[in-house]
């Protein structure tokens, strides 16, 4: 079996994605698609999307990359090398890359599918989503939802896969 790699991430249109090792929003309804969507897979992530996740999330493995020696993980696997970090995960369905901004852009060139939270604002932040040739995407599937008294912004939910070349 040949595991397919999807990166998630929630994005402003500006596609700011970070802001102090942080999201600069809280949106109650994209950390419930971001549970749904990765629940059982791998989930696969650099040292400081780690250390702002902070604990193993329940019913996911958990793989971080980081090139420091020294990085800590507890519950989780480390790993050197994005390679090494895809021969933890093992032959599984779906690998999901859930950041930062540098993991993204060295795996997006590989990644078939992108489950995508588009929130409707510009925000500023210090990390950006990589840019990308939409395209080479298909949207398959979005869900669009309006601000309301749990979310300052209208968002949208996108599932995207990449178009196959003949």
């Amino acid at each position: 079996m040949t595991s397919r790699l999807a990166l998630i991430a929630a994005l402003a249109r500006n596609r700011v994605i970070g802001r102090d090792n942080r999201l600069p929003w809280h949106l109650p309804a994209d950390l419930r698609f971001f549970r749904q969507a990765t629940m059982g897979k791998p989930l696969l992530m650099g040292r400081r999307t780690w250390e702002s996740i902070g604990r193993p999330l329940p019913g996911r493995r958990m793989i971080v990359l980081s090139r420091d020696p020294g990085c800590q993980a507890p519950g989780c696997a480390v790993a050197r090398s994005l390679d090494q970090a895809l021969a933890i995960a093992g032959a599984v369905p779906e690998i999901m890359v859930i950041g930062g901004a540098s993991l993204y852009a060295q795996t997006l060139p590989l990644a078939e599918r992108l489950y995508l939270t588009v929130v409707e604002a510009d925000v500023p932040g210090d990390v950006w989503f990589p840019d990308w040739d939409e395209r080479a995407w298909r949207l398959v599937w979005e869900e669009a939802h309006p601000a309301d008294a749990a979310h300052a912004w209208p968002y949208r939910f996108q599932r995207l896969e990449r178009m196959r070349v003949p």
